[in-house]
């Protein structure tokens, strides 16, 4: 879009963008490690987005992902000019397996080395695991971002998920603190306790919600930790079902109806503080998500796994 667009234009182009923010975020957030400089990557997207004519744009999410990843890729390779590492270290990867155990192994030995295991990669080697192990990008898409041939790409992503298991065999397990902190979250809302929401949340913590679980008027995204304390008896009935589980092999929530999940909720959790979440029940992002929950080990003391068989699928207000 030029200078010249029209207001109407850039409210639209605006509204096209914010679907797209949250998953822009995570993976910014799963490629940097840090939830500061994902928010900032994903602004200058936006602002290439909004100096560019977006009627030349056929696919605008896979637009969006390119350039998400290619500012990614550059803050890396000038992180490791600098010498600097990321700030955070609690974005799990997700295991390229068909068993779930398998992923929550590897999930459970990666949070606390993430920094260790993704400072050992390459920028590039970082961008090709991420994009096809966490965010299941084809090669073909992926390579353009690289600047490789897909064979090249595909090659360059085996090498990083051998030294990215390999770095991982060694590391911490943290898997339990990390479900500790979502019960706690999940407890604080079910019982509307405000104090506890502002103990386990970042202060600039960001809440983002599907529009269908929202009474008309309602913003899909919230910021700070007191605004998402203040409605978090908007979100009291899908807490009390909500039991947590494994979600594309990072820790999450889901409720479940009939077999099926209805609802999922997705973490960004680092420093023991939960930086943002994201309320999931659009059945086309369900269905794109790997939920596992008989791979956590569950605690007999938590009452995370209460239901509540009034809950409708609908409006949380």
């Amino acid at each position: 879009m030029d200078h010249r667009a029209g207001n109407d234009e850039i409210d639209t182009i605006a509204a096209r963008f914010g679907q797209h923010r949250p998953r822009l975020q995570a993976l910014a957030a799963r490629l940097l490690g840090s939830p500061v400089d994902a928010e900032d990557t994903v602004q200058d997207a936006w602002i290439r987005l909004a100096h560019t004519d977006a009627g030349t744009i056929d696919n605008l999410g896979g637009w969006l992902t390119t350039v998400t990843s290619r500012l990614c890729l550059d803050r890396l390779r000038a992180r490791q000019a600098r010498r600097e590492s990321p700030l955070d270290a609690d974005n799990l990867l997700r295991a390229n397996s068909d068993d779930p155990a398998d992923d929550a192994a590897l999930a459970d030995s990666v949070g606390r080395a993430l920094v260790v295991v993704l400072e050992n990669l390459s920028p590039a080697e970082r961008v090709a695991l991420v994009l096809h192990d966490v965010f299941a990008i084809p090669f073909q898409e992926i390579a353009p971002v690289l600047e490789r041939s897909t064979d090249a790409t595909k090659k360059l992503a085996a090498r990083a998920r051998r030294r990215a298991r390999l770095g991982a065999e060694n590391a911490p397990p943290d898997l339990a603190g990390r479900r500790a902190l979502i019960v706690r979250f999940l407890n604080a809302i079910r019982e509307g306790d405000t104090n506890a929401m502002l103990d386990i949340l970042a202060p600039d913590a960001t809440r983002y919600v599907d529009p269908a679980l929202l009474a008309p008027g309602q913003n899909t995204t919230i910021r700070g930790a007191h605004a998402i304390a203040e409605e978090a008896r908007s979100f009291s009935r899908p807490a009390h079902e909500a039991s947590p589980a494994l979600i594309d092999g990072d820790l999450g929530a889901f409720v479940e109806r009939d077999g099926r999940p209805v609802l999922a909720i997705t973490f960004m959790i680092a420093q023991n503080f939960i930086h943002s979440f994201d309320v999931i029940t659009d059945p086309d992002r369900l269905s794109r998500l790997t939920i596992a929950p008989q791979a956590i080990p569950q605690d007999p003391d938590d009452a995370s796994g209460a239901r509540n068989e009034d809950y409708e699928a609908g409006q949380i207000t």
